[in-house]
C-alpha cells in the first residue's frame, strides 16, 4: 500500500484502535486485580502472575511474531492475532480458577505479540518516511493515551457494576469489528523471499533470551537482585542472547538482521524506548500504590484522579510529531524524558497526607506530554530507515523494548520501595518507600536522557525536513510484495 491510496487514514483508524485495545486491556486489568484477586482467591504473592504470565509470554515473543507477520503475511497474521486475542478474552472471562485465568492471560500475551508488531508493521508499510508517517505514528501512540484513559475512566465501575470479568469481555466486540473491517482497509503485504525460513535455532534462543530476562525481573523484587535464582536467570538470557547473535550472523534468513542492530540510531533509539518505559510503567506503577494503599483512594477516585496523565499524553505525542520533523528525534526524546523526570523529581517529596491538586497534579501535568512526546520520538527514531522487508520484526523490536523496560522499572521500583520501607507508623513507613520509587524513576529517566544525548544522531537539514534516515542508517531494501 502506498501514500496514494485514499484507504491509507481509514486502515490508520482500524490499526490504531488496535493499540488502543492492547492497551486498554492492560490498564484495566491493574484496576480489577484487587477484585480478581478476591473473586479467585489468589495469594498475595500469586496475583502478580495475572500480570506477569501475561508479560512473559507478550514480551517473549515479540521478535518471533513480528517476522512471521512479515514472511507469511501482515494482514493475515494480523486478523489471527485479532481473533485469538478476541478468544483468549473470553476464556478469561469465562475462567473459574486462578490457574485458568493465568493460562488464558498466557494466550493472550501470545495474541498480543503477534497482533502488535504487525499492526505497526502495517502502518509502516502504508506510510512513506517523512512528515506523513510521523503523523501517522503520533496517532498511533496516541490511541495508547486514549486507552490508558477509557481504562480509568471505565475500570472501575465497569469493575463493581457487571464484575472483574467484564474487562475481559469488552475486548470480544472490538476483535469482532477489525476483524470485519481487516479484508476491507488493509491490504496484503509480506516480504518476497526465495525461502520463507523463520530461523528456528534464532527464533528459540531469541525468545528464551527475553523470557528468562523478564522472569528474572518480575521476580526480582520477591527473590533479590543477587540472589542465585535472579543471577542465574540473567546469566542464562546472556548467554542465550550470544548464541542468538552468532547464529543471526551466519544464518541465511535471520530472525532479526544485524544489519538492524549496527545502525547507532536505530540501537540507541530502542535503548531510549527500553528507559523511557521503565520510567513510564515505574511511575504509573507506584503512583497506583501512593494513591490506594497511602491516601486510601478507591479505583474509581484514582483512575478519575489521573485521567490528565494519558490526555497528556496525548497531547505530547501529536507536538512530539512535529517537533521531531523540524528539530530531529534526539532533542525530543531528551525533552520529554527531561519532563519525566522533573515529574518524578516533584513526587520524591509526597507526604503521608498528600493531595491531589497540591502534591500529584503538578507532576502529572508534566508526566503525560513528556512520555508521549519521548514515545513518538523513539519510533520515529527506532523505524526511521528500516527495509520495509524487516518492518515486521524491526517493529518487534521496538514493542519489546519498551515492555521489557516496563517490567525493569516495575521490578526497579519495587525492590525501592520494599528496600526504604521504614518507620514507625505504615503509613509513613510505605509513604518512604514509594519516595525512595519515585527516585528510581528520575534515575531511570536521567539515564535516557544520557543515552539519547550519546547514541541519537543529532538533526540536520535533511532530516529537520524529512526525518528520513541518516547516512549511517539501514537502507530501505526493496523487494516488497503488495497484494
Amino acid at each position: 500500500m502506498t501514500t496514494t491510496d485514499a484507504r491509507r487514514w481509514y486502515a490508520l483508524c482500524l490499526l490504531c484502535v488496535a493499540g488502543f485495545m492492547v492497551i486498554l486491556d492492560a490498564q484495566i486489568v491493574v484496576l480489577a486485580l484487587p477484585s480478581i484477586t478476591d473473586g479467585l482467591g489468589f495469594s498475595a504473592s500469586g496475583a502478580q502472575w495475572v500480570m506477569s504470565a501475561y508479560l512473559l509470554s507478550f514480551g517473549g515473543l515479540l521478535l518471533l511474531g513480528g517476522r512471521i507477520a512479515d514472511l507469511l503475511g501482515r494482514r493475515r497474521v494480523f486478523m489471527t492475532g485479532t481473533l485469538l486475542f478476541g478468544l483468549s478474552s473470553l476464556w478469561c472471562g469465562f475462567a473459574g480458577t486462578a490457574a485458568v485465568l493465568i493460562a488464558a492471560r498466557a494466550v493472550q500475551g501470545v495474541s498480543a505479540a503477534v497482533m502488535a508488531p504487525t499492526a505497526l508493521s502495517i502502518l509502516l508499510n502504508t506510510f512513506e518516511e517523512g512528515p506523513e508517517r510521523n503523523k501517522a505514528l503520533a496517532f498511533w501512540s496516541g490511541s495508547g493515551g486514549f486507552g490508558a484513559t477509557a481504562a480509568l475512566l471505565i475500570g472501575g465501575p465497569l469493575t463493581d457494576v457487571l464484575g472483574w470479568q467484564w474487562v475481559f469481555f469488552l475486548n470480544v466486540p472490538v476483535a469482532l469489528m477489525l476483524l470485519a473491517l481487516s479484508p476491507v482497509l488493509l491490504r496484503e503485504s509480506r516480504t518476497e523471499a526465495r525461502t520463507r525460513s523463520f530461523d528456528p535455532i534464532g527464533a528459540l534462543t531469541a525468545t528464551g533470551a527475553l523470557v528468562a530476562c523478564v522472569y528474572a525481573v518480575v521476580e526480582a523484587p520477591r527473590a533479590g537482585w543477587l540472589s542465585a535464582r535472579t543471577t542465574g536467570l540473567l546469566a542464562l538470557a546472556v548467554v542465550l542472547a550470544l548464541v542468538f547473535l552468532r547464529t543471526e550472523s551466519r544464518a541465511k534468513a535471520p530472525l532479526v538482521p544485524l544489519r538492524l542492530l549496527r545502525s547507532r540510531t536505530v540501537s540507541g533509539a530502542n535503548l531510549v524506548v527500553f528507559l523511557l518505559g521503565a520510567t513510564a510503567f515505574g511511575m504509573s506503577y507506584t503512583l497506583s500504590q501512593y494513591g490506594q494503599g497511602v491516601l486510601g483512594w478507591s479505583p474509581l477516585r484514582f483512575g478519575l484522579a489521573n485521567v490528565v496523565m494519558p490526555l497528556g499524553a496525548v497531547v505530547g505525542s501529536y507536538a512530539g510529531q512535529a517537533l521531531v520533523t523540524r528539530t530531529g528525534a534526539r532533542a525530543v526524546a531528551v525533552g520529554g524524558l527531561a519532563l519525566s523526570a522533573l515529574a518524578a523529581l516533584l513526587l520524591t517529596g509526597v507526604p503521608v497526607d498528600g493531595g491531589f491538586v497540591r502534591d500529584l497534579l503538578p507532576a502529572l501535568l508534566l508526566f503525560g506530554p513528556g512520555v508521549g512526546a519521548c514515545a513518538v520520538a523513539g519510533s520515529i527514531a527506532a523505524l526511521t530507515g528500516v527495509g520495509e522487508r524487516d518492518s515486521g520484526v524491526a517493529s518487534g523490536v521496538q514493542t519489546a523494548a519498551f515492555q521489557i523496560g516496563g517490567a525493569f522499572g516495575v521490578a526497579v521500583v519495587t525492590s525501592a520501595t520494599v528496600s526504604h520501607t521504614v518507620g514507625t507508623g505504615r503509613l509513613a513507613a510505605l509513604t518512604a518507600g514509594y519516595q525512595a520509587a519515585f527516585t528510581a524513576c528520575v534515575v531511570l529517566a536521567v539515564t535516557g536522557i544520557g543515552c539519547a544525548l550519546v547514541l541519537l544522531r543529532p538533526a540536520t537539514r535533511r532530516t529537520a525536513r524529512t526525518s528520513g534516515p541518516a547516512p549511517d542508517e539501514t537502507p530501505t531494501v526493496p523487494g516488497e510484495r503488495v497484494g
